[in-house]
């Protein structure tokens, strides 16, 4: 199966072709609140992220909320 190299928060990952942001979301073990991703600068909300598919290139950045201040 065809790989595609992503960026997320500035650090290289190779996924298959067709993967989704859920997918990613999955591989990292992201907890179900308390996170927000970036696609190449756009926040994509959470209820896209099953039909959200990645391309080749594509530069993600997780946010997670932190307590405190």
């Amino acid at each position: 199966m065809e790989q595609i190299t992503l960026s997320v928060n500035g650090t290289p990952m190779d996924v298959p072709a067709g993967t989704t942001l859920a997918d990613v979301a999955v591989q990292m073990q992201l907890p179900t609140a308390g996170v927000a991703v970036a696609v190449n600068r756009r926040i994509v909300s959470r209820g896209e992220w099953n039909a959200y598919t990645l391309k080749a290139d594509d530069e993600l950045v997780v946010i997670k909320a932190a307590c405190g201040g």
